[in-house]
């Protein structure tokens, strides 16, 4: 069981049809304009990416939740955590939807320029190896990577505090490779 935070092509971004989040594109875009920025549209509109983002979270929070009270606000914790839709777009705050989605009656967008400094704040504290974790351009790469072995390798051969918890080094490296990836690909990444 768990839950899936997965990548959205362009075409599923302004899809009418199940599966599409063409009432949330158009939602963000009217909040967007009237917050007198741009619209958002996914790089590569019309044609599906080569590769996508694809992580399975299935692992204890409790950990994580502690690193961000040691480390973050109670609002840069909501800002990290709370989304629903992450979007390659500086918002100086959230955008809250009155739409349903996955696992949530509305929709809480954030930026992913946000998200990606509190999540490598947090990678910081915890002296993350970042060279040794996978950046994720295939199915459940990072998944694999901590669940199936190779993290607890490495924390044997390169100690340090992320080795103590390895389920928050998880967590910490999704929310940081998600970021990192809807920015390099200018896509949304959503919880599936």
């Amino acid at each position: 069981m768990g839950v899936y935070l997965v990548s959205v092509d362009g075409r599923e971004w302004f899809g009418r049809e199940e599966g599409g989040h063409g009432d949330k594109a158009a939602a963000l875009n009217e909040e967007l304009r009237r917050r007198g920025l741009p619209p958002y549209l996914p790089a590569g509109s019309a044609t599906r990416a080569r590769s996508w983002f694809e992580e399975k979270a299935s692992p204890s929070m409790d950990g994580l939740a502690a690193l961000c009270r040691a480390h973050l606000t109670p609002a840069e914790e909501e800002t990290l955590l709370g989304w629903t839709v992450l979007v390659p777009v500086s918002l100086d705050r959230e955008v809250e939807l009155p739409i349903g989605s996955a696992y949530a009656d509305e929709t809480l967008i954030a930026g992913a320029p946000q998200v990606l400094a509190l999540a490598e704040r947090l990678a910081r504290a915890l002296d993350l190896p970042l060279d040794a974790i996978p950046e994720t351009g295939g199915n459940l790469e990072l998944t694999r990577w901590f669940l199936d072995g190779e993290a607890s390798e490495a924390a044997v051969a390169r100690p340090g505090p992320w080795a103590d918890d390895l389920q928050a080094a998880f967590y910490v490296a999704l929310y940081l490779r998600a970021a990192r990836y809807a920015l390099r690909h200018g896509c949304p990444i959503t919880w599936s």
